[in-house]
């Protein structure tokens, strides 16, 4: 296999230099991180769960008009997504009091808000991705003020439709984060375009009925079986790929031997 160019490493893929202009493949690992990045560990078919769940996630926000940069699937760990230039804002969105919404207010987690609540962090990790306003995003230039209506018009749209698939698959949307970039075309026009990934690395999902945690909380709190609440999500969906249990590490960047 030819050596690609590697773009960008983060927490939990890579992005490599794609076959065609305007291209960039996308390769999901193994890592997990949290606590910007203080807690570190390798969970084993992770990307391969998230690269499936991921798919068809995107494809579904396509179906109703949702613009993204997924072109297609590759292979078990690897997306083809068009190249475009990322946001560096964090949107996330809150249905359900969790995480550092609670903690920051004092409202028990598990407590449904009166309203979805849109939030927006700078995407900086040095900084600890420090919560911002839109203030301070249009005045520090990371996005315009058309840019945000567009950001917060696709956000409100993803949410009202995830919160229905899942909550289809007996899965409650409690919170999630999207990413976003500009798209120029031949012309240099630009929009502004879904990116990054929707998985149950940067979703809450509880179990509808039970309240069980079904994403990578699990890892941040040390409440084990991490990789079968990935694949429990994955297997709802309808998309468990049968091979997560014996994968192999091809167009793996480093080859790593992965454990538990």
């Amino acid at each position: 296999m030819a050596r690609r160019r590697r773009i960008y490493e983060g927490k939990a893929k890579v992005m490599f230099e794609g076959p065609e202009p305007g291209t960039l493949v996308q390769y999901f690992k193994d890592d997990a991180t949290a606590f910007n990045n203080q807690k570190k560990g390798v969970i084993n078919g992770k990307g391969v769960l998230n690269n499936r769940i991921s798919e068809f996630i995107m494809l579904r926000l396509a179906e109703i008009g949702i613009p993204t940069h997924f072109i297609r699937a590759l292979n078990m760990r690897e997306q083809l997504v068009r190249e475009v230039e990322i946001i560096p804002i964090e949107v996330v969105v809150r249905n359900v009091a969790a995480g550092s919404l609670s903690k920051r207010l004092g409202i028990a987690e598990g407590t449904a808000l009166p309203r979805s609540i849109i939030e927006y962090y700078y995407k900086n990790d040095e900084l600890g991705d420090p919560m911002v306003s839109e203030e301070h995003i249009t005045a520090f230039g990371w996005a315009t003020t058309q840019d945000l209506d567009d950001m917060v018009g696709l956000t409100v749209r993803v949410n009202d439709y995830l919160s229905g698939l899942f909550l289809g698959v007996g899965l409650k949307l409690i919170d999630f984060k999207l990413e976003f970039g500009r798209l120029f075309d031949e012309n240099g026009d630009m929009r502004i375009v879904l990116a990054d990934e929707i998985s149950p690395d940067n979703c809450r999902l509880w179990d509808s009925k039970t309240g069980d945690k079904l994403d990578k909380d699990r890892f941040r709190q040390d409440l084990g079986n991490v990789r079968e609440a990935y694949q429990e999500v994955a297997r709802r969906l309808g998309v468990l790929p049968a091979e997560v249990e014996s994968e192999d590490t091809e167009g793996d960047p480093k080859n790593p031997r992965v454990v538990n």
